[in-house]
């Protein structure tokens, strides 16, 4: 590692091309009918109008939102990003776990320094033992609102779905949140105040808000079927800070896979999905239909005491010609439950269930070495003697995970631990137990203030691990869609109110538990996955609210090598940002 690491600093041609070489060796042989596929981003600013507002934001290639990329399970992916913005920015692959090689997950001051203006950085990585829906975003400040585009793995060819072959695939539907303002500002004034950020002004179905809003009639998405044909369609939650209902007026959609995972298939008229979150649904068309259009909708869940967006957008689901005897009625909305209908997301999560079948085995964890609580949710930190602040009781707003508001350390945690250099980048304490226990979903304690550190959990390779995220009720009890990089979980276990470590065990689903990288803790209640640590690096969890996420409602996990040389990160890449 030293010999390397002066290489690299030498910056000699020679050295340069020997560390991508040793990239390229350690990089997972493909398998055969495997292909490399290469993609460009061009990052640069574009205007866009949207409900009558012209703005320039940030793009990929012009797009908004940006290019689907395709490939398929084997497959080697080289997404070369150039940087033409005055902003920083780095790019994650959410969802694909980035064995070994953490130099490609991208959140930036974690894996990876940013891509700083004029700068460019080759993301290089194979798809291994995955395939579904995923997605990429933006891993820097609130630029994600805008820069994400959808990521479809297609299984080996050769092999099917393991669910009755669609008659088409349609194209993926990302929802996602449209601000009139400028959000970097919204995000900065927010933490300069300490209160709440002002909310988006729609949601959207592909960026387009659709009728519901003023002036947004002509951005209206349109998906065409046919009547009487199967479908699949591939939805992702891409919004800044909300989880969302989903529905489609007079239809039924099967549920197949979640977080490119398939699960046992289940039918409902509603779903609800978190940021960060990806659902394949089959969609079965009318074979009669009684009208020409029918209207997709989304709206909020949630149960936050501030502000939210408390809007629905819709888009239309438009039938080929039909019969005279179609009505050609105006869409109406489905019908969606309450906004705070905690009950509704209760049902709907607790029927996932991962195949559990000998060619996609459920390997949940059945003996754990390490058990861990993690309280979550939101507190304040004190403001400053010089200033007003517009938080609780004149606080400023933060969040924490076992009361530790994360700090972004100032170079990448991953280079750091790869250079062996934590002093003054990171320390190996964060707390795995409450440092201090109370009523976690009742009244909350009385001091509700932070601490603060770049801390993380370290985990011996191969170590098996039982999570129980367990939320609380301090500024208000409210669902936390949690992710995880570099690993999918087993969500083995939920429930409401305080987590009971002697009973709730008891009820847990070590059978066919579904497997995810994305998951809500319930409001005012727990969830708890379990995961095996057998991909080394550093890797961050956070809440994928991202007002929660700039709030400090974050950590990392520090997996150590295993002892062959299979079970070890790869070198650094040579073009790796810098700080």
């Amino acid at each position: 590692m030293g010999a390397l690491h002066g290489l690299r600093n030498a910056g000699s041609s020679a050295c340069r091309f020997l560390a991508a070489f040793a990239v390229l060796l350690a990089l997972p042989t493909l398998t055969a009918g495997a292909v490399t596929r290469h993609y460009t981003f061009n990052v640069q600013m574009t205007n866009v109008t949207r409900l009558c507002v012209t703005k320039s934001i940030p793009t990929v290639n012009g797009q908004f939102p940006g290019p689907k990329l395709v490939a398929r399970e084997g497959d080697r992916l080289v997404v070369k990003v150039h940087n033409h913005m005055s902003y920083n920015v780095s790019f994650h692959w959410h969802g694909i776990r980035q064995v070994r090689n953490g130099w490609a997950d991208g959140p930036s001051y974690i894996t990876q320094c940013p891509i700083q203006p004029g700068g460019s950085y080759a993301y290089d990585f194979a798809v291994t033992g995955q395939r579904g829906t995923l997605w990429w975003h933006a891993h820097f400040s609130w630029l994600r609102v805008h820069l994400y585009g959808p990521l479809v793995i297609l299984p080996r060819r050769g092999e099917g779905y393991p669910f009755p072959r669609p008659y088409k695939e349609l194209p993926p539907i990302m929802l996602g949140e449209w601000f009139n303002a400028d959000t970097e500002a919204v995000i900065n004034q927010a933490l300069q105040t300490g209160g709440g950020p002002n909310v988006s002004d729609a949601y959207t179905f592909n960026g387009l808000p659709g009728p519901t809003y003023n002036c947004s009639s002509k951005d209206t998405y349109k998906l065409k079927v046919q009547p009487g044909r199967m479908y699949l369609l591939r939805l992702i939650n891409s919004a800044l800070n909300d989880e969302l209902f989903f529905g489609i007026a007079n239809h039924t959609l099967t549920v197949v896979e979640a977080d490119a995972n398939y699960v046992k298939p289940f039918t409902t008229k509603t779903l609800v999905i978190s940021p960060g979150q990806t659902m394949n649904v089959l969609l079965t068309t009318a074979p009669n239909p009684g009208s020409l259009a029918y209207a997709m909708a989304i709206a909020p869940y949630t149960n936050t005491q501030g502000t939210f967006d408390n809007t629905t957008a819709a888009a239309v689901l438009e039938y080929a010609p039909t019969p005279a005897s179609a009505t050609g009625s105006l869409p109406f909305l489905p019908a969606l439950p309450l906004y705070n209908d905690t009950n509704a997301v209760s049902d709907f999560s607790s029927r996932f269930r991962s195949l559990a079948s000998a060619r996609y085995p459920a390997r949940v964890p059945l003996a754990v070495d390490r058990r861990v609580l993690f309280t979550v949710g939101l507190g304040t930190d004190p403001c400053p003697s010089n200033q007003t602040c517009q938080g609780p009781n004149g606080t400023k707003f933060a969040a924490s995970m076992n009361n530790n508001s994360f700090v972004r350390p100032r170079v990448a945690l991953l280079e750091a631990h790869y250079q062996r250099r934590y002093a003054g980048v990171l320390t190996a304490n964060f707390p795995t137990t409450p440092p201090h226990p109370f009523n976690y979903t009742g009244a909350p304690p009385n001091s509700t203030f932070v601490t603060h550190g770049t801390r993380v959990v370290p985990l011996k390779f191969n170590t098996s691990v039982e999570l129980v995220l367990q939320g609380t009720s301090i500024q208000g009890a409210e669902s936390h869609p949690l992710h995880m990089h570099g690993f999918n979980f087993f969500v083995v276990g939920q429930g409401f109110g305080n987590y009971d470590p002697v009973s709730d065990p008891a009820m847990y689903n070590l059978v066919d538990p579904v497997e995810r990288n994305t998951v809500s803790v319930p409001t005012a209640g727990w969830v708890a996955v379990r995961f095996l640590a057998d991909n080394p690096g550093v890797w961050l969890m956070h809440c994928h609210f991202d007002v929660h996420l700039s709030w400090g409602l974050s950590m990392a996990w520090l997996v150590n090598d295993g002892p062959l040389p299979s079970q070890k990160m790869l070198p650094p890449p040579s073009d790796l940002p810098q700080c």
